[in-house]
């Protein structure tokens, strides 16, 4: 299993620079929460098991790799009814690539998409009707 930190260059033998899987987790995260099209994210097999005992993560549904300078993330994800899946997928992955590389200056080898399922939230959301305003 690869390590929790990974070096990722030196600097003129002054020392060495590490970045934890737990950063990468938490941009790619945070950036694919912002596509449109993305309801939310899932947690795994893994995840579940580890909340069951006791483990809070707030980065669920994002499982990152590291082999040395490369990256691999998988991302377990809700998709908004009426969203077209191949785009939204496509959106995470350049920009969570984009994001993830040039804050870290590693590689990102594969970005991963399982759709876990689809979330009719917003269309419940437009068919509430209205309450009446009151006038006084």
């Amino acid at each position: 299993m690869p390590d929790k930190d990974i070096n990722t260059k030196e600097q003129d033998g002054i020392g060495e620079i590490k970045i934890s899987t737990d950063v990468i987790t938490v941009i790619a995260h945070t950036v694919a929460s912002e596509i449109e099209g993305v309801a939310g994210m899932n947690a795994n097999l893994s995840e579940n098991i580890s909340s069951v005992l006791g483990r809070k993560n707030s980065t669920k549904g994002v499982k990152v790799e590291i082999d040395d300078k490369d990256v691999t993330i998988d991302f377990y994800i809700l998709v908004d009814y009426g969203a077209r899946i191949p785009d939204v997928a496509w959106r995470i992955q350049e920009k969570v690539k984009s994001s993830v590389e040039n804050m870290t200056g590693m590689n990102v080898s594969s970005i991963n998409i399982h759709v876990q399922g689809i979330s009719f939230e917003k269309v419940k959301e437009e068919k509430k009707p209205e309450e009446p305003s009151k006038v006084d």
